[in-house]
């Protein structure tokens, strides 16, 4: 499986997925620059990631959780999501994400 990541420089990253894992721990073990302070957990808006507009359709839809730590996030926008809440799977092979510009790093 894998997933495109769009790093802060525009360049496409491919990355091998491992279903089960989060797509934040994927994004993480490959040395991209993604925070996730909390591990996982929806406390925090640090994994924020932009979705392609193909694959919007085809993620779960948000639970409440993590739409309410989006909403502390900067620059949300309608393709907004917490990559600790998008779990890999076989229907997700080819998923295109980009990083969100880190607050801290503005």
């Amino acid at each position: 499986m894998k997933i495109y990541v769009t790093d802060l420089n525009g360049v496409e990253q491919e990355l091998e997925g491992v279903s089960g894992w989060r797509v934040m721990e994927i994004i993480r073990d490959y040395g991209l620059p993604i925070k996730a302070e909390c591990g996982g957990a929806c406390a925090c808006a640090t994994c924020h990631v932009y979705v392609d507009e193909d694959w919007l359709g085809r993620l779960p839809e948000k639970r409440d959780e993590e739409e309410d730590m989006l909403d502390e996030a900067m620059d949300v926008q309608d393709n907004s999501r917490l990559s600790c809440q998008i779990i890999m799977n076989e229907e997700l092979d080819g998923l295109k994400v980009t990083l969100a510009n880190d607050p801290d790093d503005l």
